[in-house]
């Protein structure tokens, strides 16, 4: 259970600086919170359940041959390039 000056604490911490309205405020959001998880804790048999973090396999990394290619020749590049230094392509400067 968070109290209202470790909320101020942690907020002065993270250079938040919350009024006393916002620390009241955050204050009752998380007791709403701290309410709801013991609901949860509360639940029978709980403890029996196995957890788990992942319902599906999402993702199955398939990797492919690492082969060679010929690349496009820099020149033929930069051939279409209306301002360039050297290799490389001038572009114009958007920050000051």
């Amino acid at each position: 259970m968070f109290s209202k000056e470790d909320i101020i604490k942690y907020a002065d911490k993270l250079l938040i600086g919350l009024s006393d309205e916002e620390a009241n405020t955050i204050y009752d959001e998380f007791s709403l919170i701290d309410k709801n998880i013991d609901q949860i804790n509360n639940i029978p048999s709980l403890s029996e359940v196995e957890p788990q973090f992942m319902p599906y396999d999402l993702y199955v990394a398939t990797l492919r041959d690492d082969e060679a290619e010929e690349s496009v020749d820099v020149d033929l590049i930069l051939s279409n390039v209306k301002d360039k230094e050297g290799r490389e392509v001038r572009v114009p400067k958007v920050v000051e």
